[in-house]
């Protein structure tokens, strides 16, 4: 339950990433203000996380791969869901990209570790889906756009992947402390170039206190607690309780930006909730006499 607890929290910061970029209302390129935000919390999570022996680990046969798939999912997540933000809205950007999730990571899970998703992942999933689909029905209150919705999709993708690659690196005995700060800063360094050809509403003094949130709330200490549990939860647990950030991020839309979700965009994130508890609560096993127990995840 820790583990979990660690996740759902990183997932509370993250669901506040979209309502802060239309609440600052900079005017930044979405992807500039993601490479801000990667570069600055990827600086901080080096600084607190990365050791001589833990790089080392990276270069481990077989890690290299997973690192350079780690640094390219994570810059495909950051240009493809601030856009989708910027084209649909917090909360239908963010449900869109975290619906994808769950099942992104747990296929990935049952291809390369063979992992086989408990009852209660698709039990979880199957509500959290529903309730995402019905908060995209006509009417629900979201200002749906085609081209947002294909980046939030695709933002959704790259970070199920990011947490498979994360569990490989893992598996494959790297240290995940070190390989965390070098994926953020490796994909803020990759689309760094948007600073200098869109820097409009970077430097003012909104814009910076945006990429100060961004950069050190939801991206270092986001990171932080991610992989600190990541490793001790299945692929596919850890995808559904991702599932927090598009909760919050509707009612963050609610109170802060005015949104006014209908009753089934209220419909589909008690479903989101529904989906949550049941994949967060540990179910009980009966213990087989000379076996060892298993995480509370699955």
């Amino acid at each position: 339950m820790r583990a979990v607890s660690c996740v759902l929290v990183a997932a509370v910061l993250w669901g506040t990433v979209g309502p802060a970029q239309i609440w600052a209302g900079t005017g930044a390129h979405p992807v500039s203000l993601g490479a801000a935000r990667m570069l600055v919390g990827g600086a901080v999570l080096a600084a607190l996380m990365v050791r001589p022996a833990g790089l080392r680990t990276l270069r481990l046969p077989g890690v290299r791969r997973w690192v350079a798939v780690g640094v390219v999912v994570t810059a495909a997540f950051q240009v493809c869901f601030l856009q989708a933000v910027e084209r649909c809205g917090a909360a239908l950007a963010t449900a869109v990209a975290f619906g994808t999730v769950p099942a992104v990571s747990g296929v990935c899970g049952r291809l390369l570790r063979g992992e086989r998703p408990p009852g209660r992942w698709v039990a979880g999933t199957v509500c959290a889906l529903a309730g995402i689909a019905l908060m995209l029905l006509p009417g629900a209150g979201g200002r749906a756009d085609v081209l947002g919705v294909v980046y939030g999709v695709v933002a959704g993708a790259s970070f199920g992947v990011y947490i498979a690659a994360t569990g490989e690196l893992g598996a494959r005995g790297a240290d995940v402390g070190a390989a965390a700060p070098v994926s953020v800063l490796g994909a803020g360094l990759l689309v760094s170039p948007f600073l200098v050809f869109a820097p409009e509403g970077v430097v003012t003094s909104r814009g910076l206190v945006l990429v100060g949130w961004l950069g050190l709330g939801t991206t270092a200490l986001g990171y932080l607690l991610f992989t600190r549990a990541v490793g001790r939860l299945s692929a596919a647990t850890v995808g559904t309780l991702s599932l927090t950030e598009p909760l919050v991020a509707t009612v963050l839309g609610v109170v802060l930006l005015g949104e006014r979700p209908g009753p089934l965009a209220s419909a589909g994130a008690a479903l989101l909730l529904g989906g949550l508890v049941a994949v967060s609560v540990p179910g009980r096993r009966r213990p087989v006499k000379g076996s060892r127990p298993q995480p509370a995840g699955g």
